[in-house]
């Protein structure tokens, strides 16, 4: 038995875990301590949303450090986690998440194409009217720093999802047989 999560946040020191860049130059650091804390966190929501054993959980995000954190929070629970970039339509992202009745919707409020900021809540919000398995939505806020999301149903700033579970600094890690599934990908 074992969990992925575990083994992937093993280092809990002030090491750079993760480095990113987005278009613009901006750049973001999470060291292995703050890494294992956001998850920390995240999967202290995940849990408080109902997220156990065998649930699933997607992300409509681009590579962000927060898609990591909300992966390795689900595999630390014994979910499944799944994905689709923010440049999929609506078709595409509800013809892979609607087979799966995925419990939380992690997404960015938007993305940056070739220097254009692509805004993603219009899509986001019929997304979320058409996965009823839904008992969250949580909004990563990419490129705006306080996007309007009263517009998408029951969504709630990531960050202050974060803020709320900030006092969880240690992750728990469920224990699973080596063939339980990870990951959905398409």
């Amino acid at each position: 038995r074992l969990n992925f999560a575990e083994h992937l946040l093993r280092r809990r020191d002030d090491g750079t875990a993760i480095v990113a860049w987005n278009e613009h130059g901006a750049q973001q650091r999470l060291s292995f301590a703050d890494l294992a804390a956001q998850v920390a966190a995240t999967a202290a929501a995940l849990q408080a949303a109902g997220v156990g054993v065998g649930d699933r959980v997607v992300g409509y995000l681009p590579n962000l450090p927060q898609a990591v954190v909300a992966m390795l929070a689900t595999a630390s629970l014994g979910a499944t986690w799944s994905s689709c970039s923010p440049d999929f339509g609506t078709k595409g992202v509800l013809d892979r998440f609607g087979q799966i009745a995925p419990t939380v919707l992690i997404a960015a409020d938007g993305y940056w194409y070739a220097g254009k900021q692509i805004d993603c809540l219009d899509r986001l919000r019929e997304i979320v009217s058409s996965l009823p398995s839904l008992a969250a939505v949580w909004v990563v806020p990419y490129v705006s720093a306080a996007p309007a999301l009263s517009s998408v149903p029951g969504a709630v700033a990531f960050t202050d999802v974060l803020a709320q579970y900030a006092s969880h600094h240690e992750p728990t890690f469920v224990r699973l047989p080596f063939d339980h599934p990870l990951y959905i990908m398409y």
